[in-house]
Formats: C-alpha cells, sequence, structure tokens
C-alpha cells in the first residue's frame, strides 16, 4: 500500500473497516470528497482500485507488528 502521510489525527480502536467491520488502519481520502476506512486485509485487497480514487491514505498497518511500549518484558 502506498503511505500517504496526513496531519489526520491516528486511527483508534473505534474506527471500523468500512468493508468488514474490524479496526480499521487505513483512512482512504477520496478525491471526490469523504473517506472510507479499511482493516489492513481489505485494503490490500482494494489496494488498485483504491489508488485510483485516493486524495490520500493514511496507512498505519505496522502498528500491526510493533511491540506496544506498555508491553512487560515477557510479552516481548
Amino acid at each position: 500500500m502506498t503511505t500517504v502521510l496526513t496531519s489526520a489525527s491516528p486511527l483508534t480502536a473505534a474506527d471500523r473497516c468500512d468493508r468488514c467491520g474490524a479496526q480499521a488502519y487505513l483512512r482512504v481520502v477520496l478525491l471526490s470528497g469523504g473517506e472510507l476506512l479499511f482493516c489492513a486485509h481489505h485494503g490490500r485487497k482494494f489496494e488498485p482500485e483504491l489508488k485510483k480514487i485516493a486524495a490520500e491514505i493514511q496507512d498505519e498497518t505496522e502498528r500491526l507488528t510493533t511491540i506496544p511500549a506498555t508491553a512487560s518484558e515477557d510479552e516481548r
């Protein structure tokens, strides 16, 4: 997925995929206005089509592989 950094606020657990309802890790700002939210799976699945209609793509999928700073030593 092509990442475009935006000044938009970070996605939270309350942000849900418009396709399946899972936690969203991608925000797609449309050329026509508005936005779509996608989980990592659906973001990858629809990537070719999204690139055609997106003004910006906020990709936070790297959060899926990072260890939270609050994780205890045995969780790392």
